[in-house]
């Protein structure tokens, strides 16, 4: 920490480990106010002095090296990693706002979750063994999903004997050589762009490719077609729900393309996750819950004829394959005690859907 009497009585590193130990999710540095933890869904503020812009300054050089503050300098915006050994990993993102620095981090513990520890839903780990094909975990920000990835990423690690490429921006989890080997590519620091490490990935004889994010039409097309010639393609979007996963990466086309787009999808896609973190209902955490549609006949026929306002009803009637929208899950979830009704309510994807499935539980969880 620096000694100018201009100086933030706490370093970035004291900040980082403060926020580890109160089990925060993600710690925001903003000039003129103090810092701040988000703690289960609470933005909480520590009883520190407020930031000045030349505080939050000299707070980011501590953690991003001088090509990433010119990075910042050029294009208003910085996507980071940062690791405090022995402590946890950040994913860092700075903005502009106001003419000012404002900074946000994502705490990412060392230690990779056990996937059956995350509470997700049963038949995913089993999409970790398929030879080939695209899968996606979508949800909003904050919702888990690059957590949920790695998860199954380690476990092709631990269990396959195969050659796993990851670009992302930034890397997040850290993955090490177990049975299968793992090259990961961080954007901006191992690659210039996801489309240029994208456009070489194949060069690298990859049998597993995870994909941070399908940000963009060449990101969604060399996912589309990796996952077309015999790769096992797993990555990201932000959608809340199955069938609009399926719509937002067929609209990112022109309209001339989609017909070929939606046959390149009947052929590939496996699998879409859709998930957010709900509060428990004790108030002092949060729980997954999940939707999982997995490609069938009827799910091939209705992606290829556009029709996917259809899929909703496919997915509520398959419980047998392992398929579950997102209000069956919620409602589960009150069923069990897990979370309560207004929770469900409040996150539900149908509301008058979502009445309907509460009213079938015993009346002590329709309170």
């Amino acid at each position: 920490m620096a000694n100018n009497q201009n100086s933030y009585p706490l370093s970035m590193a004291e900040i980082l480990a403060m926020a580890v130990e109160q089990q925060a999710s993600d710690v925001h540095i903003v000039p003129n106010d103090a810092p701040m933890f988000r703690i289960n869904r609470d933005v909480v503020k520590l009883d520190y002095p407020h930031l000045s812009p030349e505080n939050v300054k000299e707070l980011l050089v501590q953690i991003i090296k001088p090509h990433q503050l010119e990075t910042l300098k050029n294009d208003l915006e910085l996507d980071f990693s940062y690791a405090i050994a022995g402590v946890a990993r950040f994913r860092g993102n700075v903005m502009i706002q106001r003419g000012t620095l404002a900074l946000a981090l994502r705490i990412v513990p060392f230690d990779i979750p056990e996937l059956e520890n995350l509470g997700v839903l049963p038949g995913v780990r089993d999409l970790c063994f398929l030879p080939r094909g695209l899968v996606l975990v979508t949800g909003p920000t904050g919702s888990g999903k690059s957590t949920t990835l790695a998860a199954m990423i380690d476990i092709i690690n631990r269990e396959r004997s195969l050659n796993i490429v990851t670009v992302e921006d930034p890397i997040e989890f850290l993955h090490s050589h177990k049975k299968s080997t793992v090259k990961q590519r961080e954007v901006g620091l191992d690659t210039r762009s996801f489309a240029n490490a994208l456009r070489h990935v194949l060069r690298h004889d990859p049998d597993v490719i995870l994909i941070g994010e399908m940000r963009d039409l060449d990101s969604i097309s060399i996912a589309l077609t990796a996952a077309e010639t015999g790769h096992l393609v797993f990555s990201t979007l932000h959608t809340q729900t199955a069938p609009l996963t399926i719509n937002r990466i067929v609209d990112v086309f022109a309209e001339e393309q989609r017909d070929q787009i939606r046959q390149q999808l009947t052929g590939s896609l496996q699998a879409v996750l859709s998930q957010q973190l709900i509060p428990n209902a004790s108030g002092d955490g949060r729980v997954l819950a999940m939707e999982f549609l997995k490609t069938s006949t009827a799910v091939k026929t209705m992606i290829r004829e556009g029709k996917e306002h259809q899929l909703y009803s496919v997915m509520q009637s398959s419980h047998a394959t392992g398929m579950k929208t997102m209000d069956q899950t919620l409602s589960e979830l009150v069923y069990s005690g897990k979370i309560t009704r207004y929770e469900a309510l409040e996150k539900c994807i149908d509301h008058s859907e979502m009445q309907r499935l509460l009213q079938r539980q015993p009346s002590s969880f329709r309170a």
